[in-house]
């Protein structure tokens, strides 16, 4: 089936919630923070300073991504969640939807995307996926999240 990326729309936020509460690498805290973006953007998405795009196939919502300019930079952009419906990992919905991010990012003359993630075992599929994508490892700032749980952050230059 095709996949087709798109901006989210209101009617598919229950969808993505059910994709984020069903990613295990996603603690509930953190899905409250990925929520009250999620609303930023469907308030005001001019305003809100995030992207966010889905991935549909069919009529079945299978991912979602957010990103956005870094404020106070120029040209530099965070890529700040991404998530795909369990039954549809492995089959390059991830690297569509990081594709599409990059383009876009491209398209407003950005030059650099930053990523940050967790040192913990529980995200090393994550990790090896930015790496994947094109990323290195560009910092590391230890027990930023708690002890022994390190910020790891990645970069891509686009230019």
């Amino acid at each position: 089936m095709k996949l087709r990326i798109r901006p989210m729309r209101v009617k598919d936020k229950p969808a993505i919630m059910d994709i984020l509460c069903d990613t295990p690498e996603f603690k509930p805290s953190e899905i409250i923070v990925a929520e009250e973006v999620i609303d930023a953007y469907l308030t005001d998405s001019s305003e809100s300073g995030y992207h966010i795009v889905v991935a549909v196939e069919g009529e079945s919502l299978v991912g979602y991504f957010c990103y956005g300019p870094t404020p106070l930079t120029e040209g530099t952009w965070d890529f700040y969640w991404a998530a795909v419906d369990s039954l549809a990992r492995g089959r390059g919905v991830g690297s569509a939807l990081f594709r599409y991010g990059e383009e876009a990012i491209r398209q407003a003359r950005g030059r650099l995307i930053l990523i940050e993630t967790s040192s913990k075992p529980e995200y090393a599929k994550t990790r090896r996926f930015h790496r994947k994508q094109g990323f290195k490892l560009a910092g590391r700032i230890a027990d930023f999240y708690e002890p022994g749980d390190h910020k790891l952050v990645y970069s891509k230059r686009l230019r």
